[in-house]
C-alpha cells in the first residue's frame, strides 16, 4: 500500500471514530484537484436519525416529515429511510431505493428456479409488511410527509446514505386536541449520542414528563438517569442501569424515578454502553406541553434563540455541574441590539443545584434571544426556557434549550405558508445568511432569499415561501459570512382560542466534514 493511500484511510478511520454514524469515502480525482490546504470538505455519506414516540393520546394527529437539501459534490445514488423502532431488520436496498425483496417479487419470496413458494410467500409478505418504511425520500430537495393518528404512531429509527446523507433532516409534529399536553408538539429527530442534559423538566404533580430513550443498534444500551433539583441531586429509585432493548424505544415517567416533587429539574442521561437518542416530553394539565430537546453541552456562554415576540411569560431554568457557584450575566438580543433586562442583570447559580427564574414578558412584543455568560466563561452551564403564549385559561407552552451555533447549514421542516416564523440571531458579530424554501410535499417551486443579521441582534426574517405551494415545505438556512449564527423556527396555529405553538432550534446539520488531504505525509503513523 503506498503512503498516499494509507494517509487518506487513516484520516477517514479517525473521522469515523469521532463522528460515530457519519462516514465519508475518498473524493473523486476532480474534487482533489480543486482542493487547497491540508484538508478537504466533503459531504457525509452515511448518517442516522432517531424520532421518539410522538404521543400516548388517542386524540393525537402526527405528521412525520423527511428532507435532504441538494448538496454539491454528493453521490448520485443512495437512500433515506425511516422505520418503526420495533422493526428488528429491513431488506437491503439498492441505490435506487428498491429493496432486493421488491425485485424478487411482490411478496419478496422465491422458490426453486425463481418460482414463488406459496407458504414462503405468505410468511415473507408478513415480514415485508412489518419492514415497510414509514417514510422514504425519493429525491434531494423535495420533502416527503406521512400522517399517523392516535397513540399507535411509533418511534422511528432511520439511516441515510449516498446523496441523501448530507444534511438529512427529519421532524415530527403532533397536534393533541384535548387533555394533558393539549396543543402543538414538535421535535426534530436527532442523532444517537452518549450524554444529554435537559434543564427545564419537572416532577411536580401538575406535570407529566417522560424521558424518551431510543436505541438504534442491534445490542442493548445501558443508561443512567440523574435528576438534579433545587438542593442538588435527587435520590432515584430505578434511574441507574436502565436497559434499552435493541432497536426499541423506552419512555420513562420522571415522577416514577424519584419520590421528590419539584417544579424545576435538570435531567442528565449518561450511556454506560451503546448509544441512544433522548428527548423529554413535558406535558402540563393547564398549559399544554411540548418537547424539550437536549441543551447544548455545558458552556460558559449560551444562546437560547427565538423567544416568540408575543410571549406572555418566560421562565429560565439553569444548572451548573460541579461545586462552583456562578453569577450569570443576562442579556437579550433584540432587533436593535443587546440589552440587559431590568431586574435580571445577573442570576446566581449554586453549584450542582437547579435554579428557576421568572423573567416575565421578556421580549415585550419584539423578537428576542437570551444570551447568558459566565464571568470569563469560567463556569460551564446548561439552560432552557419555558415560554407561555395566550391569555390566562387559554395558554400554551413550549421550550427553547441553549442551542449550538449554525456553522454552515441547517433545515427546519413541516413549514406552512402561514404560521411559520424563522428567528435568527448573531450575538457576537454580524452575519449574512441565505434561506431557501424547498418545493412543497405536494408541489411548488423553490425560492431563495439573502439576509443580513446585524451584530448583537435577533431578527424574525420574512422567510421565502415556494411559488405555487402545495403541502408543507422545508426552510434551509446557510451561513455565507460572519457569525456565529443561531436560529429557531416557530410553528403556530389557533385552535378554540388557544394559541397552539412549538419551537425548534436549528442545529447545524453536520452534512459536511473535513478530511485530511491525501497528499499529507502521515508516515509518522507507520513508526
Amino acid at each position: 500500500m503506498n503512503r498516499t493511500t494509507l494517509s487518506l484511510i487513516a484520516g477517514v478511520t479517525a473521522l469515523a471514530a469521532v463522528t460515530g454514524f457519519a462516514a465519508v469515502s475518498a473524493p473523486d480525482p476532480g474534487a482533489a484537484e480543486e482542493r487547497t490546504g491540508a484538508a478537504a470538505t466533503l459531504p457525509v455519506e452515511r448518517t442516522g436519525l432517531l424520532c421518539p414516540q410522538p404521543s400516548t393520546s388517542d386524540l393525537a394527529e402526527t405528521t412525520y416529515t423527511s428532507f435532504t437539501p441538494v448538496t454539491e459534490g454528493a453521490d448520485d445514488k443512495g437512500t433515506a429511510v425511516l422505520r418503526a423502532a420495533a422493526q428488528q431488520s429491513a431488506p437491503e436496498e439498492d441505490a435506487d431505493g428498491e429493496s432486493e425483496d421488491e425485485k424478487d417479487g411482490e411478496d419478496g419470496s422465491t422458490g426453486e428456479n425463481g418460482k414463488k413458494d406459496e407458504q414462503g410467500g405468505k410468511d415473507a409478505a408478513k415480514d415485508d409488511k412489518a419492514d415497510k418504511p414509514v417514510l422514504q425520500l425519493q429525491a434531494p430537495g423535495k420533502p416527503v410527509a406521512v400522517e399517523a393518528n392516535g397513540a399507535d404512531a411509533p418511534a422511528l429509527v432511520g439511516t441515510a446514505d449516498g446523496r441523501f446523507a448530507s444534511g438529512w433532516t427529519a421532524q415530527q409534529t403532533t397536534e393533541v386536541a384535548a387533555g394533558t399536553g393539549r396543543g402543538l408538539q414538535g421535535v426534530a429527530c436527532s442523532a444517537a449520542d452518549t450524554q444529554f442534559w435537559f434543564p427545564g423538566a419537572s416532577t411536580d404533580d401538575s406535570r407529566t414528563d417522560y424521558i424518551h430513550l431510543t436505541n438504534p443498534d442491534d445490542s442493548a444500551a445501558v443508561v443512567d438517569i440523574e435528576l438534579y433539583g433545587k438542593d442538588g441531586e435527587l435520590e432515584t429509585t430505578v434511574g441507574e442501569g436502565v436497559t434499552v432493548k435493541p432497536r426499541s424505544a423506552e419512555p420513562l415517567l420522571l415522577s416514577t424515578l424519584t419520590a421528590e416533587k419539584q417544579t424545576d429539574v435538570t435531567v442528565r442521561v449518561v450511556v454506560r454502553s451503546g448509544r441512544v437518542g433522548a428527548a423529554v416530553q413535558a406535558l402540563d394539565d393547564e398549559t399544554g406541553g411540548d418537547w424539550l430537546p437536549a441543551s447544548a453541552d455545558p458552556s460558559g456562554s449560551l444562546v437560547l434563540p427565538g423567544i416568540p415576540k408575543d410571549a406572555k411569560a418566560v421562565r429560565l431554568v439553569a444548572f451548573t455541574p460541579g461545586d462552583a457557584d456562578v453569577d450569570l450575566k443576562v442579556q437579550l438580543a433584540s432587533p436593535s441590539g443587546l440589552i440587559t433586562p431590568a431586574g435580571n442583570e445577573t442570576l446566581h447559580l449554586k453549584g450542582g443545584m437547579t435554579a428557576g427564574f421568572d423573567l416575565g414578558d421578556l421580549t415585550r412584543g419584539e423578537a428576542g434571544s437570551l444570551v447568558l455568560t459566565a464571568p470569563n466563561g469560567s463556569v460551564p452551564v446548561v439552560a432552557a426556557v419555558r415560554v407561555l403564549r395566550g391569555e390566562e385559561g387559554k395558554q400554551e407552552s413550549a421550550f427553547i434549550p441553549a442551542a449550538r451555533p449554525l456553522e454552515t447549514r441547517a433545515t427546519a421542516l413541516d413549514n406552512t405558508a402561514k404560521g411559520t416564523t424563522l428567528s435568527v440571531t448573531a450575538p457576537q458579530g454580524g452575519a449574512e445568511i441565505e434561506v431557501t424554501a424547498s418545493a412543497g410535499t405536494k408541489g411548488g417551486t423553490p425560492q431563495t432569499k439573502t439576509y443580513t443579521i446585524k451584530s448583537g441582534t435577533t431578527q424574525d426574517v420574512e422567510a421565502p415561501v415556494p411559488a405555487d405551494l402545495e403541502g408543507s415545505y422545508a426552510l434551509t438556512v446557510e451561513t455565507r459570512s460572519g457569525g456565529p449564527v443561531y436560529a429557531s423556527r416557530t410553528l403556530a396555529r389557533t385552535e378554540g382560542g388557544v394559541p397552539f405553538f412549538t419551537v425548534q432550534p436549528l442545529p447545524d446539520d453536520r452534512g459536511m466534514v473535513a478530511v485530511p488531504d491525501a497528499s499529507e505525509d502521515l508516515s509518522v503513523l507507520q513508526k
